[in-house]
C-alpha cells in the first residue's frame, strides 16, 4: 500500500509540473501583435529638442500612415504643448528610427511624453484603432513615456 501511495504522489507531482509548463509553451508559440514605440533619446538641437523614437511594427500588416498626438509635460507636471508626430509608413516586421525636432522646446524641461491618441492609423487589413489598442511603449530616457 505504501508503494502505491508513493507512486500516486509521484504521478500527481509529475502531472502538476507538466501542466505548469503548458502556459509558458503556449505563450512562446504565438507572439501578440503589437506596435512598439520606444522614446530612445531626447537631445538639444538647433531648433529646440530632438526626440528620437525606435518603432517596431509587429501588427501583422504594414501601415501606410501612422501619426500620434502627443502631450508634453513640463517639470511641474503641467501640459506644455500638444503636437502631432507623423511616423509616415511603418512596414510590417520592420524596425524604424525616426527623429522629430520640436521647435522652441527645452529637453531638460520635459518630464513626460503622453501619447494622447492615434490621429492616423491606416494600412491594408488594419483596424483604425489598432495603433492605440496594440500600442506598447518604452523609454531609454529619463522622461516618462506612455499612454
Amino acid at each position: 500500500m505504501k508503494s502505491l501511495t508513493a507512486s500516486l504522489r509521484l504521478l500527481t507531482s509529475t502531472f502538476a509540473m507538466s501542466l505548469a509548463m503548458v502556459p509558458a509553451w503556449a505563450e512562446g508559440s504565438a507572439p501578440v501583435p503589437a506596435l512598439t514605440l520606444e522614446l530612445n533619446a531626447a537631445q538639444p538641437s538647433d531648433k529646440g529638442c530632438r526626440l528620437t523614437f525606435v518603432v517596431n511594427n509587429n501588427l501583422g500588416a504594414g501601415l501606410s500612415k501612422a501619426a500620434f498626438e502627443i502631450a508634453l509635460f513640463n517639470e511641474a507636471g503641467v501640459v506644455d504643448r500638444l503636437t502631432v508626430l507623423d511616423f509616415k509608413d511603418l512596414p510590417e516586421d520592420k524596425t524604424k528610427v525616426t527623429r522629430f525636432d520640436l521647435a522652441g522646446t527645452d529637453c531638460t524641461k520635459i518630464s513626460r511624453v503622453l501619447i494622447n491618441s492615434a490621429t492616423e492609423c491606416a494600412g491594408t487589413g488594419v483596424e483604425p484603432n489598432a495603433c492605440m489598442r496594440r500600442l506598447k511603449t518604452d523609454t531609454k530616457t529619463g522622461i516618462a513615456f506612455g499612454v
